[in-house]
């Protein structure tokens, strides 16, 4: 299976044009990138036999300003991905305390504490108990 590299710009009608590298006069438009690549898969049929099976790696060219707030978006994502799991870790350990040991509260008391639901809090201990 062979992989071609589609590159889209926007023209000044603000039509996408999808341009395969490599394959001089390989090229189409769509009034967006969907549709620009389907319509880049019709056009590269006409170059090789394996377009229908072909790997499409898209190159979406983009003003700088656009092109920075898509990574500011992405670095933040990740972040709060990463943030995410470790509130994850965090409850379930506060549901642990919280219901084991010396406390032993009901899951209702927990979840009030914690914010939560007491079926999350059930669900949490299940977890927990998984892990170990």
């Amino acid at each position: 299976m062979k992989t071609y590299r589609v590159t889209y710009e926007r023209d000044e009608s603000g039509w996408w044009v999808a341009s395969v590298r490599g394959l001089r006069g390989c090229h189409t438009q769509g009034r967006t990138v969907d549709e620009a690549r389907r319509r880049v898969v019709e056009a590269l049929e006409l170059f090789v036999n394996d377009a229908r099976t072909a790997t499409i790696v898209d190159d979406v060219k983009l003003p700088t300003y656009a092109a920075q707030a898509i990574r500011a978006y992405a670095t933040l994502r990740k972040k709060a991905q990463q943030e995410d799991r470790r509130a994850a870790k965090a409850a379930r350990r506060a549901v642990r305390v919280l219901r084991e040991g010396r406390l032993k509260m009901s899951a209702r008391d927990a979840a009030r504490l914690l914010g939560l639901s007491h079926q999350r809090v059930h669900q949490l201990t299940q977890a927990e108990a998984k892990e170990r």
